[in-house]
């Protein structure tokens, strides 16, 4: 089964089931994106090169077709039905060509097998056309994986395709049964009717029937003379005086016959049944959901929410109620990771007892004995308040974090930790949004145990929420 309709179709129905389980903003961009690409290389967006940018996109790992599972399905249904049909066709033709030597081959028994598989022909394009499901309980003990809505609609269509094969099949074999039988038998025909059926009426039916190879082979076509002396009765017994060699002149109406009217009517509907596939796979794949909105986010510069509001100047909120706290009059004073470099401010240096250096190029063994250091001096201080000078613009680190709470273990309870973030001129105050981070990170870290306070500037301590602190 080389179908490219169905392939595609069945490929494209796969892409749109698992497009259902992202998100309608990545589609947009994905599917816009294809557009102008194909609009800058002069090519209109179709399902088949949309299958193959996706494919692409899918990188090379995904080698096996969606539509491969299906199409294997399909392709076992087709060779279980064509192995049926050659086998039942030898079985059948064996039957009808039954001759013991007392009694003759029926000409109208073959004439109605042939007529009946005529039937059988049609009536299968027929239940095609009119989407009528007769094998569907029995395909769904054979399919392990569920069927999708499109498999469903193209069941008959293909049934029926797997119908004619098989069919096909029965009379490609029942033909060369035939011919090998004549070849190694010598085979009686006549014809016996319980009607009453004159020669000349039966030669008239005959007649009809070869009328397409009759001007080709003038042999398959029996004349009244043959239909008048091959005409037995059963209840008779003998040979009523006619020539035995006339009994088998039968067999190339039975070849044309059986070829005109069993072999090339299958071939035909057999072609058909192709034809209505590809037809009806691309009427699906026309009218098919999700191709409709591939085409919408194909053809639309931007996403349509429905929310009249636009927030796109919208900023986040980064606001906290925590609030700068006044310089507390400590002695202990840490830089961290540079801070203060190459010198601090007279307010942080002057009349202190200890000033050390943290994080940055530190290691974690000087770490800890630098909290071990400010431990001993905090016991030694009636105020237990510390001093942590760090670099406004740069935002509070884990390793930070790590180290305010290896402090909180080893320093005595009560101490309280004062943020001293500075500016990159320290004779100026840092901007709002920079102050808010360290606000921010304290109010993270547990108000009761750090507060952020500013260097005073001409007496005054500037506010970030736009107060002016005595």
């Amino acid at each position: 089964m080389t179908d490219h309709s169905l392939r595609l179709l069945l490929d494209f129905d796969a892409c749109a089931q698992r497009d259902k389980g992202q998100a309608p903003a990545f589609l947009h961009r994905r599917d816009r994106k294809f557009a102008l690409t194909c609009e800058q290389q002069g090519i209109t967006p179709a399902p088949k090169s949309w299958m193959a940018h996706i494919n692409h996109l899918s990188g090379p790992g995904a080698v096996v077709s969606p539509s491969a599972p299906t199409l294997r399905f399909w392709r076992r249904i087709n060779s279980g039905f064509m192995a049926a049909g050659t086998l039942f066709g030898i079985l059948a033709m064996l039957g009808l060509l039954f001759y013991d030597g007392g009694q003759r081959i029926n000409v109208t028994v073959i004439l109605a097998f042939v007529g009946f598989q005529l039937l059988l022909a049609l009536l299968t394009t027929a239940q095609s056309l009119a989407g009528w499901q007769p094998w569907r309980s029995l395909l769904r003990r054979f399919r392990n994986n569920p069927e999708s809505p499109v498999s469903l609609k193209l069941q008959p269509v293909l049934m029926a395709r797997a119908a004619q094969l098989g069919g096909l099949c029965f009379a490609l074999a029942g033909l060369a049964t035939l011919l090998v039988m004549v070849v190694l038998q010598d085979l009686a025909f006549g014809w016996s009717t319980t009607l009453e059926t004159n020669a000349s009426g039966y030669h008239a039916l005959i007649s009809t029937l070869a009328t397409p190879w009759a001007w080709l082979w003038p042999a398959a076509a029996p004349d009244l003379a043959l239909v008048e002396a091959t005409r037995f009765f059963r209840a008779s017994m003998g040979e009523n005086g006619v020539n035995p060699a006339r009994w088998g002149q039968w067999w190339p109406f039975i070849a044309m016959l059986w070829a005109t009217w069993a072999l090339l009517p299958r071939l035909i509907l057999a072609l058909l049944a192709n034809v209505l596939i590809r037809r009806k796979a691309r009427y699906l794949l026309a009218n098919h959901p999700a191709l409709h909105a591939l085409m919408y986010r194909m053809e639309t510069p931007a996403l349509e929410t429905g929310n009249d509001h636009n927030d796109a100047t919208d900023l986040p909120d980064t606001q906290t109620h925590l609030k700068l706290q006044p310089l507390p009059d400590a002695h202990i004073v840490l830089c961290w990771a540079g801070a203060g470099d190459p010198e601090l401010p007279d307010a942080l240096s002057a009349g202190k007892s200890l000033i050390a250096k943290a994080g940055g190029r530190m290691t974690l063994a000087q770490d800890r004995h630098t909290l071990e250091k400010v431990a001993t001096q905090l016991a030694q201080e009636p105020c237990r308040s510390v001093l942590l000078v760090t670099r406004s613009w740069e935002p509070p680190t884990g390793e930070l974090e790590d180290f305010l709470i290896s402090a909180r273990e080893l320093w005595p309870a009560g101490t309280q930790i004062a943020l001293v973030p500075l500016a990159t001129h320290i004779e100026q105050e840092p901007d709002a949004h920079q102050v808010q981070q360290w606000l921010r990170f304290a109010m993270r870290a547990g108000p009761e145990f750090i507060e952020v306070s500013l260097i005073p500037a001409h007496g005054t301590l500037f506010d970030v929420h736009g107060g002016v602190m005595e």
